[in-house]
């Protein structure tokens, strides 16, 4: 027989077997990559701004042209993102409610804006809304002239930021209990009740986090803009074209100012969306 002592001894359990190396090999390889590939170039950024005094750096960054441009991309990007939201959520409730034939094809170019090069897609919707394309020879005749000028740009941005809103509904929407909404009907709510008191909460935070997404994707977009845009300066010119201009100027140190506030804007951007995304997981009850 055991003794009591031996008896009563802790049982020592095996360690989980872990497929990947030990925390302090693992963080130092991310530390390393995150360094190479992200903090070295941003720091060198923002140490080339350094250079200007105070009055050289709020000269780059206020500028007229400058302070056009933002007001074109900031704009442009939040009247796409609000349309994206709109036009986002039908395809993702068309795509998860209901069944028809090649359903699985439009699901497929949902994502195309992210496998097609951006200069391909500024040349192909410059193609088709100039004067003398597809579409914009007949809209031209009326007045409406979509390229070459503000419309142009905010068509552009909706064309790449809409499968943001997209994926980040869509798997809401399949995800939600459909007994709630047959139990507000049931209850007598009519469609737009059951839409806005029952199904409208469950899905705003993946709305708002899409929303936040194609707005910051936005804000950077260059190769389908640039074609499209016209690039008249004070009336069509975005920020990103700004630096470009800057930097063929060989004005280094006013290209990495503007590039800075763009930084700084962008970075705002990331924790809002990640401030989003959390609040969206512990809306769904998932772990945050």
């Amino acid at each position: 027989m055991l003794s009591r002592s031996a008896a009563a001894a802790p049982v020592k359990r095996r360690a989980p077997a872990r497929v990947l190396p030990g925390f302090k090999i693992t963080l130092g390889y991310t530390l390393m990559y995150l360094c190479l590939i992200v903090l070295i170039p941003l720091s060198a950024l923002v140490f080339k701004t350094f250079t200007l005094t105070w009055d050289q750096f709020w000269d780059a960054v206020t500028g007229p042209r400058v302070m056009a441009s933002y007001r074109l991309t900031f704009g442009a990007s939040l009247i796409a993102a609000l349309v994206n939201v709109v036009f986002g959520l039908l395809v993702a409730w068309v795509l998860v409610r209901y069944q028809f034939f090649g359903k699985k094809i439009v699901d497929a170019l949902v994502d195309l804006p992210f496998a097609l090069p951006t200069a391909v897609a500024g040349i192909s919707l410059t193609a088709l809304l100039a004067g003398n394309g597809w579409v914009g020879q007949y809209l031209e005749p009326m007045g409406i002239q979509l390229a070459f000028n503000a419309n142009g740009i905010v068509i552009a941005l909706i064309f790449i930021g809409l499968p943001f809103v997209v994926r980040t509904v869509q798997p809401v929407l399949e995800d939600a209990e459909k007994e709630l909404e047959e139990a507000a009907t049931c209850l007598g709510a009519s469609r737009w009740q059951t839409f806005t008191r029952v199904i409208f909460p469950s899905i705003a935070p993946a709305l708002l986090t899409g929303f936040a997404m194609a707005f910051a994707r936005a804000i950077g977009e260059y190769g389908s803009v640039i074609f499209i845009a016209g690039n008249m300066p004070m009336i069509s010119e975005i920020t990103p074209l700004i630096i470009i201009g800057k930097l063929e100027q060989y004005d280094y140190a006013g290209a990495t100012a503007v590039a800075t506030v763009m930084l700084v804007i962008s970075f705002i951007l990331l924790l809002v969306i990640n401030g989003l995304q959390t609040w969206q997981r512990r809306h769904s009850g998932a772990p945050v």
